[in-house]
């Protein structure tokens, strides 16, 4: 099981895709034929369902001002193991800084930093979030649970 928890206002739990091409650098990094790298956290502004065959270039950043993509590092995920095993990263969040916009954001993804190909997406279950005043945010704390 794998599960986001995203705050806006109000906590939603949705389920999360790896698209063919995340798996397979999931994959590479588990089995150590490639090394793994530092992740991005993304929010997307497309209108779009997150599927099997996405890749980056799939979704539409968010570009509200203020808003700046985040880099989740791999020292910042505190794992726990136990029965379930959870890895989870600090709460980010994506805050406009100007009034008078306008932008729905439908949900996030996360690319590798370096080589930017895509590890998971998920779409918002009760978004899309308005951004349209100065101040407006959305909170997402990453979250990963294995049993």
């Amino acid at each position: 099981m794998i599960e986001l928890t995203l705050i806006l206002g109000l906590f939603v739990f949705a389920t999360l895709l790896v698209p063919n091409a995340g798996e397979d650098v999931m994959l590479q990094n588990i089995l150590n034929k490639t090394a793994p790298q530092n992740k991005t956290l993304k929010l997307f502004k497309n209108n779009i369902t997150p599927a099997e065959t996405d890749t980056a270039a799939t979704y539409t950043e968010a570009d509200f001002t203020g808003y700046v993509a985040t880099t989740l590092a791999g020292a910042g995920w505190t794992i726990t193991p136990g029965a379930p095993t959870e890895a989870v990263f600090a709460e980010q969040s994506f805050t406009s800084s100007a009034g008078a916009q306008s932008q729905n954001v439908y949900g996030y993804y996360v690319i590798e930093a370096t080589s930017g190909f895509i590890q998971w997406a998920e779409r918002f279950t009760n978004g899309p979030y308005l951004i349209q005043n100065n101040g407006d945010v959305i909170k997402v704390t990453p979250k990963f649970t294995g049993e």
